[in-house]
């Protein structure tokens, strides 16, 4: 049995999740974080110092960071699954794994928190045109590289997709004007048809 620590509307946790619905893995999950706090306890902090979400436990072994776990799951578990079966489309996977990291999560962050974590007097307007612009910037390098894939490795959908998807999950259900970008909207289309998505990312933003 694995154990996830990290409440259901957080985007990082939905990472994982969504992997484990993929792989039906069965697991326990418990509310850490956000309005559920905990995750600054002094238990909490000796699994993962950072005092964030999601921990997961496996077996009494510790592992943090959300891209790492949803790697550590698709490898250990299942790796004809999500794992790419060969090393380019793993390193590709891997790429958009960290380009969500790196790029796209930074670009979208102060959107979400001032379009659904603040209260709209309180919202910094040129800061949500200035985020918004960023994320269809970086978006817009996705929709061109899907110009040719149907997935961010190919053909076949893969653990790569997942971190991006939950993010453009993000980017079509906020309250903004939006480019027309179609190689992402039917990839992100695709995405809305699997069942782990639907029950895991698709639900109201908060």
């Amino acid at each position: 049995m694995l154990n996830v620590l990290g409440r259901r509307n957080s985007s990082n946790v939905q990472k994982v999740l969504w992997a484990c619905d993929e792989l039906h893995l069965s697991y326990e999950r418990e509310d850490i974080g956000g309005e559920f706090g905990h995750n600054l306890s002094a238990k909490y902090l000796a699994m993962n110092p950072n005092g964030t979400i999601p921990t997961l436990i496996d077996s009494g072994r510790v592992l943090w960071e959300s891209n790492a776990i949803v790697r550590y799951l698709c490898e250990s578990r299942d790796p004809h699954g999500l794992l790419p079966g060969d090393v380019w489309s793993i390193a590709l996977a891997q790429q958009w794994m960290d380009w969500q990291q790196t790029i796209l999560a930074p670009a979208i962050r102060p959107l979400f928190w001032n379009l659904i974590r603040t209260s709209p007097k309180n919202q910094d307007l040129e800061a949500i045109s200035t985020a918004r612009n960023k994320t269809e910037a970086a978006l817009r390098i996705l929709d061109d590289h899907l110009s040719g894939h149907k997935y961010v490795t190919g053909n076949c959908f893969s653990f790569g997709d997942i971190p991006v998807g939950v993010m453009a999950f993000r980017w079509f259900n906020l309250d903004i004007q939006r480019a027309s970008l179609p190689n992402l909207e039917r990839w992100y289309q695709r995405l809305t048809a699997r069942q782990p998505f639907e029950d895991n990312v698709m639900m109201t933003l908060s």
